[in-house]
């Protein structure tokens, strides 16, 4: 039997309850159905009033738990938008595609006039060969005549728009009834569509904790707290407690970094930059998440989208927290060429390596070659190289967190390089694309008294 895959898409900025029950109820009749937040739009600039990042956390927040339905995020990442005849080239080898369409879309097609058909790039040949699946809200008639020829009609008994949503956050009206409670509580958190920048650092409460525990297993300490922890809620948890060190949290992030949820680490290792302090008992007034509610500071940091593409020329990506670098496979200095979106900067840096990292991970491998760390969330990357020779008394460099960054081998075969993201071997690379991910970050959740600002003086200021 041919399998039936529906594509929803759509801005969903933000996404509404009405975009959930449209899913699940299609959900029902199809194998698989995909939702694609679109990137940035011609016709409806609106898209581009908020991050990508916060509309593709809110998507995968709507959407999560709903059977045989999955977020794509290509068009985000890539800032790009895919338009209908692409996305059907793009996942026709998955089975026949049917694309979600609003049924007020469809009025007129009897003429030939309905906005497909005039307005959508080869909307005449998407309308005459594509298969269709019309939702059509409550008290909206569609004439039988207009549908196009391969379609099926979805009553659907809810109805919303994001456009109200918008509204009503903008003029501070009741909207909680409209999104999800967790995009309620997300909303607010950042300010979104407040018509300022959003809050990078805020203030939030946790009421009655839904806990996911990560520890360390080879850390015996790690392992006491968690299990002092108590419950852990796996499935639909609203913070996730990492114990150990930060390179467990950095696997935490990896692993679980899409549930959109906060994490809140203890620190059982050494340094724990990126984990709350506690002393040897950290569980002596009772564990961090308990009856109460709790207070905490939430710190929304980016990940970094990497690309590397080997001898070969395939291509791999891959995201990081802290940070990616290229380090001579060989005996050989490395010879690496250094892009900065798209011009030249360094024609030959001869060295061990070069590293890129975020704010996060200035504080680790970069301060280690030479970079000085930068707070928490400061809106910038790092460049650093490892045992430069040339250019001589080159050092490392601060650049805007919206740069591009590229690393290339000037000589494969004599000087290959080794692709690392976040400690991850990627084997032996040609070259490096590295910027920050516009789909991808975590909240770093802290005690109110915990700052990280200090931390940091105190690895620049030992004692």
């Amino acid at each position: 039997m041919a399998r039936n895959l529906a594509i929803f898409g759509g801005s969903f900025n933000p996404p509404g309850i009405h975009h959930r029950e449209v899913a699940a109820q299609l959900a029902a009749h199809f194998d698989e159905l995909r939702v694609v937040p679109c990137g940035p739009r011609p016709d409806k600039l609106i898209t581009n009033d908020v991050e990508p990042v916060y509309r593709a956390a809110m998507c995968d927040m709507n959407f999560a738990g709903l059977a045989k339905v999955h977020v794509d995020l290509f068009d985000l990442e890539a800032n790009t938008f895919t338009r209908t005849h692409d996305l059907q080239d793009r996942f026709h080898g998955g089975g026949t595609v049917w694309h979600v369409a609003g049924a007020d879309l469809m009025a007129g097609g009897a003429q030939g006039q309905s906005v497909v058909q005039r307005e959508w790039e080869r909307g005449e040949e998407l309308w005459a060969h594509s298969h269709w699946a019309i939702v059509k809200r409550p008290g909206y008639e569609l004439a039988p005549g207009d549908l196009p020829p391969n379609s099926r009609v979805f009553e659907s008994e809810h109805s919303g728009a994001s456009t109200s949503i918008r509204q009503r956050v903008f003029q501070h009206e009741p909207y909680e009834h409209l999104v999800l409670p967790r995009i309620a509580r997300f909303i607010e958190r950042h300010g979104l569509y407040r018509g300022h920048a959003p809050n990078r650092r805020t203030r939030f409460v946790v009421e009655s904790p839904r806990v996911m525990t990560y520890a360390d297993e080879r850390n015996p300490r790690a392992i006491e707290i968690a299990a002092a922890l108590g419950t852990h809620d796996t499935t639909d948890p609203d913070v996730i407690v990492v114990v150990g060190g930060d390179g467990t949290m950095l696997r935490a992030i990896r692993q679980h970094w899409r549930r959109r949820v906060p994490f809140y680490g203890i620190n059982t290792g050494h340094v724990g930059f990126l984990l709350n302090d506690h002393g040897p008992e950290p569980l002596a007034n009772g564990p961090p998440f308990g009856a109460k509610p709790t207070e905490l500071l939430a710190q929304h940091l980016p990940l970094l989208w990497v690309e590397t593409i080997d001898r070969t020329g395939e291509h791999r990506a891959a995201l990081a927290f802290n940070d990616a670098w290229v380090e001579r496979a060989t005996g050989q200095t490395a010879w690496i060429r250094v892009g900065v979106n798209g011009q030249e900067r360094i024609a030959q840096l001869v060295a061990d390596g070069a590293l890129v990292a975020t704010a996060a991970g200035s504080a680790s491998y970069a301060r280690a070659m030479g970079a000085t760390p930068v707070p928490l969330g400061t809106p910038a990357l790092l460049l650093v190289g490892s045992n430069v020779l040339s250019p001589d008394g080159w050092r490392p460099v601060v650049l805007p967190w919206d740069s591009e960054l590229e690393l290339t081998t000037l000589d494969p075969e004599k000087r290959p390089l080794r692709g690392y993201v976040d400690g991850v071997s990627h084997g032996e690379v040609s070259s490096m694309r590295v910027r920050t991910s516009r789909i991808a970050a975590v909240e770093l959740a802290f005690d109110p008294q915990h700052d990280p600002a200090e931390k940091l003086a105190r690895i620049q200021f030992p004692r």
